[in-house]
């Protein structure tokens, strides 16, 4: 019982992934849950209750950490896709052309937003830096991603629509902290109060998202569709990128001298990248033929496999940093 209280987060992980393969219908895009908007909702939420939680000096404090906003980015927008670059003649030959896009792709999009930013006030790190640097990625990535793709794939047929995504953006994201911001006068001695709630929150949302991923994966057919050589070649390289970037990014951090809560948030933004985007983006970019699904593929599978490895981590740093550090102040 005492393991259950301590790792919920983590036990409820992997009940959400044993629920998904249960019953995938109802959380996978066009299900009776309307996943579209919950997670939209949960994503509001977060920034709503963060934005009450946090001052305007330490939200003013973030926005300026221009070192952890430039390490983040590079590891996004540089490192990732060169790093796909490298894996396009390792895997020439033996590798379905479209899968070679497709890992391209998931290494040119934007990081996550909503996750990031549970994930990083969930493990106590720097939470403003991470909602600057989540909601900088998402707009960086509707010009750089298509830019990318354009250079490297040469067949971007259609430019995404920056009106549309600026508006989900400030409306699921800046007005929520807005609104946060403009609450506190009334709600911050409740939000000091009640951290455990936005806590709870935090990682309640974060356990949706992984339902959903994984719902999404078994209606699309991800694990039994492809074939056992284009999932588990997907899978290793998924792996591999993550692991790479985490220990790049966590060796920048300490070469500069990033304190805990920076290195914290710098880890978790900057090897995400967000299957939210990657799907309507894909549908745009290479249309809705038959080889949308295998471009499809690997953003399918590093999604979850993302959520479930820094869940780890969160829990992992949440028991070592024994104090919740002061992002509040």
């Amino acid at each position: 019982m005492t393991f259950l209280k301590r790792q919920w987060f983590l036990v409820g992980m992997f009940l959400a992934i044993f629920l998904a393969w249960l019953f995938p219908t109802p959380g996978a895009q066009g299900g009776w849950l309307h996943p579209e908007l919950l997670t939209k909702i949960g994503v509001a939420l977060i920034f709503f209750l963060h934005g009450m939680a946090l001052s305007f000096a330490a939200m003013k404090q973030g926005a300026l950490n221009w070192r952890l906003h430039l390490v983040v980015q590079v590891a996004v927008f540089v490192v990732f896709p060169l790093l796909g670059l490298l894996l396009m003649p390792l895997t020439k030959g033996w590798m379905d052309e479209d899968l070679q896009t497709g890992l391209f792709y998931m290494c040119a999009l934007p990081s996550t937003v909503s996750s990031s930013v549970a994930f990083t006030s969930a493990a106590w790190g720097n939470v403003p830096g991470a909602v600057f640097n989540a909601t900088l990625s998402s707009i960086l990535g509707i010009v750089l991603t298509p830019l990318w793709m354009k250079a490297v794939a040469g067949n971007v047929g259609a430019s995404f629509p920056l009106e549309h995504v600026m508006i989900d953006l400030l409306i699921w994201l800046v007005l929520p902290l807005v609104l946060g911001q403009l609450s506190r006068f009334a709600l911050a001695e409740w939000a000091k109060r009640n951290k455990s709630l936005v806590g709870f929150v935090d990682r309640g949302t974060i356990l949706l998202l992984v339902y959903t991923s994984f719902c999404d994966s078994m209606e699309f057919g991800v694990w039994t569709q492809h074939g056992l050589l284009a999932v588990g070649s997907c899978f290793v390289i998924a792996l591999v990128l993550f692991w790479i970037l985490f220990f790049a990014i966590g060796a920048t951090c300490d070469a500069l001298g990033f304190s805990p809560p920076d290195r914290i948030a710098a880890i978790f933004c900057g090897s995400k990248k967000s299957l939210a985007t990657g799907v309507p983006m894909a549908q745009l970019m290479f249309g809705a033929g038959p080889s949308l699904a295998l471009i499809l593929l690997p953003i399918m599978i590093y999604h979850p496999l993302q959520l479930i490895i820094c869940g780890t981590l969160a829990s992992r740093w949440k028991e070592k940093y024994a104090s919740p550090l002061p992002a509040e102040a």
